[in-house]
């Protein structure tokens, strides 16, 4: 499962600006000719990018390559179970992935447009926010 290494500190703030706005960074396909790429806002958790990734390998059947651009590195905190309200912030719980409107979460290479279609389709029901899938703007359809 997806999580940082160290972090800096424990627990975060959840954070409000995240939610407005479009992505900055991340819009444009770097990799992969095929990409998915956000249409809404939503917090991506590390299973869930490990589910979609596992999708992905098993159709493209270990051929190509894929890349996820995405990382969980915020943290959620969660109070046990009928716990009293009080006594302070929770244990960190999970990491996730902040995903705003246009970032590029995962890119797909070396495969048919047809399998990479159907791939990246696959992947994005894992997701819990709606997708698009996307064509690197200079791929040659006549290529295959």
């Amino acid at each position: 499962m997806l999580q940082p290494k160290r972090t800096k500190y424990r627990k975060q703030q959840k954070g409000k600006g995240s939610l407005a706005g479009n992505s900055h960074r991340g819009t444009e396909i770097a990799y992969g000719s095929f990409a998915i790429k956000a249409l809404q806002f939503g917090w991506v958790t590390g299973r869930q990018i490990e589910a979609a990734r596992q999708a992905v390998t098993r159709h493209m059947k270990r051929e190509g390559q894929i890349w996820i651009r995405i990382f969980p590195d915020k943290s959620l905190t969660k109070k046990p179970a009928e716990v009293r309200m009080g006594k302070g912030k929770g244990a960190p719980e999970l990491f996730v992935a902040p995903v705003k409107p246009g970032r590029i979460m995962f890119e797909a290479e070396g495969v048919s447009l047809e399998t990479a279609k159907e791939a990246l389709r696959l992947a994005a029901q894992k997701l819990p926010i709606k997708t698009k899938f996307i064509i690197r703007r200079d791929y040659d359809i006549t290529e295959e």
